[in-house]
């Protein structure tokens, strides 16, 4: 019987990170000089896998948006994973907003992945395993313009390619 390759289709976010990212960021808000006397603030709720900002202004809703990326781009971390909700009105005049941190394939998008992985004709096989894809085949060669395609396609999830063997 032919041997069989796989590799697996994850996404995941390292939460230690996006903690030190966050941490960062409240530093450099504190020493801001656009943000001295301001109410913004910017938590990271470790249970809920949420970022909440709490700003004065849009502008600064802005700012601290910009602040919190760049954060999260230096510690290596995708961009993609931050789901930005829309901003709310709080006390006192302030806007909150919602930062959904994500973490593992949606059950639609892994559907969506499979099927444009069905579309290329390749001799692959993927199936969806909780919140991975595990892709398969009898050639590697398959496996490499799998993911070859997997990297074209514009999705907004973060993707890395784990358990090649």
């Amino acid at each position: 019987m032919a041997q069989l390759f796989s590799f697996d289709l994850v996404s995941e976010i390292d939460f230690q990170e996006v903690d030190n990212a966050v941490n960062q960021a409240i530093k450099e808000l504190q020493t801001r000089f656009d943000f001295k006397g301001s109410k913004s603030t910017i938590e990271f709720l470790k249970t809920d896998k949420k970022i909440r900002i709490i700003a004065d202004d849009d502008m600064k809703l802005r700012n601290l948006q910009d602040i919190l990326k760049t954060r999260i781009a230096a510690r290596k971390l995708s961009i993609k994973a931050l789901q930005f909700g829309d901003p709310e009105r709080a006390f006192e005049g302030t806007l909150r907003q919602e930062v959904t941190v994500l973490s593992g394939i949606p059950q639609e998008k892994a559907k969506v992945i499979v099927q444009e992985i069905k579309k290329t004709k390749l001799k692959v096989q993927a199936a969806i395993q909780g919140e991975q894809i595990r892709v398969s085949s009898k050639s590697k060669d398959e496996l490499q313009s799998a993911i070859g395609y997997i990297k074209a396609i514009p999705i907004d999830i973060p993707l890395q390619f784990t358990n090649y063997r």
